[in-house]
């Protein structure tokens, strides 16, 4: 009996209504604080920067107070011009906060170099998908005395004699000097 009225005492009750409104208070100031440190729905929309030049995207970034990452493209594309953007992330006319980091892909100024894949003494089948398949393209066959016939003996790039390791632009157009199987 004496815990019953324990409980039915005005003091417990103040303490515990105490108690809740202190609790509210500093649920109410975490939760308001917390609003305008993140800054609670204030966003910018990103900006459409897809082919336009890296410099303008720049600027415009910067006026609407976004920051940027350049990535580095191993994709080139002919018909963009180049340092345009490709694409970004997050795309355009999104929302985001201020200060928001936007990552750019942007389109290098040539090809990437690739190694040249040691093709001599294969067939010409067997080279001409390497190469491919590492995005060269084989645009002449010329054919020197040689027993074996259709064996690839040197591998020219814009006339001159380039050697396997050697690093040139992808999309390159290379000429084969293939054995004639004569001696």
């Amino acid at each position: 009996m004496k815990i019953l009225d324990h409980f039915k005492s005005k003091s417990l009750i103040k303490h515990i209504i105490l108690m809740l409104s202190t609790i509210f208070i500093v649920f109410f100031i975490v939760y308001n604080s917390l609003k305008i440190y993140t800054k609670h729905n204030t966003y910018i929309k990103v900006p459409d920067l897809s082919g336009m030049k890296l410099d303008r995207a720049i600027s415009v970034l910067d006026d609407n107070k976004l920051k940027y990452e350049v990535l580095d493209s191993s994709k080139f594309f002919i018909e963009i011009p180049n340092y345009s953007i490709i694409s970004q992330i997050p795309k355009g006319l999104e929302l985001v906060k201020k200060n928001r980091k936007i990552y750019l892909n942007v389109n290098p100024q040539n090809f990437q170099k690739v190694s040249l894949p040691n093709v001599i003494q294969i067939t010409k089948r067997n080279a001409e998908s390497i190469l491919t398949a590492l995005g060269f393209q084989v645009k002449e066959y010329n054919y020197i005395d040689d027993i074996g016939k259709d064996m690839v003996l040197d591998v020219l790039y814009q006339g001159e004699k380039i050697f396997p390791g050697q690093k040139i632009p992808m999309n390159s157009e290379l000429d084969l000097i293939l054995g004639n199987g004569k001696r």
